[in-house]
């Protein structure tokens, strides 16, 4: 049955021939020079709590009052890629390809709301110092070698482990269009795993030590505070990666000198239903002002990973600084080259105005910015 299903989805693959492939565009990193993503490193629980206790959260960005989250004028329309046959988690349609460079992509298609949410939420983080994915959204994805519904397609096959069934139908020479997707690039950086554990939970943010080398807690809390403020609610450990940012990899017994916690999975912030401006809107920042304590526990899973934490008067104005850098302009820019303003969810109906996103956001910056000093 499942060959039968393989088969269909390869023959509802579309019949248009291939034309001359357009010229992939060249990745462009907005805090850092365009590197290859490297393998991930496998490390003995206690490797892991080290490099945990040693890594970075920010970095200096450049000047974020000019910084452009707009769409890039130089950014090709349209990128070509070959599919890939990989395992996919989530629910939002997504699939992984390899550019004519040999870059490995995943795409991110149709209207969910995944799409905007991560665009946006990744090139906002990118742009006040902080770790994301590269993450673009183009006009049409061409994927050769891509059944009709790739998501669909490797999801079935996948619970019966058979995802290298698709290779006896799938044909290079056939393409299939996207339009409007999510390409994400990953950062650069050694994720760095052990057997059980992939990336890190919020709770374990207690382990950097500034002594170590680690991250000063007012960077901790920043990143804190920003994940209230975007509701990134889907924080399970593997939303969130470990890298280390080293050149040259670290020899068995010894450790990276540089590792780096950042945020892997945006795609669904600004909610918490995913994109869902009123709901956004109502999402409270601080569970108690006066104490300046935060909490996810009224977002879906009660916060997951993210459990309540008093602020330092240093985290809140670490990240007031930053956002107030931003100008409604740069506000705008970036929501609208997210296409926040465009039709999204199951049905597609409903569409809400980027004046109406640009209000709210700096409703939530007001909300990090005014009031007393946290209590130290």
């Amino acid at each position: 049955m499942l060959s039968g299903c393989v088969t269909a989805a390869a023959a509802s693959m579309s019949a248009q021939k291939p034309d001359v492939r357009p010229a992939e565009p060249q990745a462009k990193s907005p805090n850092q020079a365009a590197k290859k993503p490297l393998k991930s490193k496998t490390v003995s629980p206690e490797e892991r709590t080290d490099a945990l206790s040693r890594a970075s959260i920010w970095f200096a960005p450049p000047p974020i009052g000019r910084a452009d989250l707009g769409v890039d004028p130089n950014q090709a329309k349209e990128i070509a890629c070959t599919f890939e046959i990989t395992q996919l988690g989530g629910t939002a349609p997504k699939f992984d390809c390899r550019s004519e460079k040999g870059e490995r992509l995943r795409i991110k298609y149709g209207s969910s709301p995944e799409v905007p949410s991560e665009v946006a939420a990744a090139r906002l983080l990118h742009a006040l110092g902080f770790g994301a994915d590269n993450v673009t959204i183009v006009e049409r994805v061409r994927c050769y070698g891509c059944p009709a519904e790739p998501f669909i397609t490797m999801k079935t096959l996948g619970f019966a482990n058979a995802q290298k069934l698709y290779e006896k139908v799938m044909d290079a020479k056939d393409y299939k269009d996207f339009e409007w997707a999510a390409v994400e690039r990953k950062h650069y950086g050694r994720p760095i795993e052990t057997e059980e554990v992939e990336g890190w939970a919020f709770f374990e943010l207690d382990l950097i030590d500034p002594k170590k080398g680690g991250a000063p807690r007012a960077h901790v809390d920043s990143l804190r505070l920003l994940a209230v403020m975007l509701s990134h609610w889907d924080n399970k450990s593997e939303n969130q990666r470990l890298v280390c940012l080293s050149e040259k990899d670290w020899p068995e017994g010894g450790k990276c000198s540089r590792p780096f916690a950042m945020l892997q999975d945006v795609g669904s912030a600004f909610g918490p239903r995913k994109v869902d401006l009123p709901e956004w809107e109502k999402a409270p920042l601080w569970a108690d002002r006066a104490s300046c304590t935060t909490s996810m526990d009224a977002l879906p899973y009660h916060g997951a990973t993210f459990t309540p934490v008093k602020i330092t008067e240093a985290g809140r104005k670490h990240l007031g600084g930053l956002l107030a850098q931003l100008s409604d302009e740069q506000i705008a820019d970036l929501f609208r080259s997210a296409r926040f303003d465009q039709p999204m969810g199951l049905l597609a109906r409903h569409s809400t105005p980027v004046a109406e996103w640009v209000r709210v956001f700096k409703g939530k910056v007001k909300q990090v910015t005014d009031g007393p000093s946290c209590p130290q």
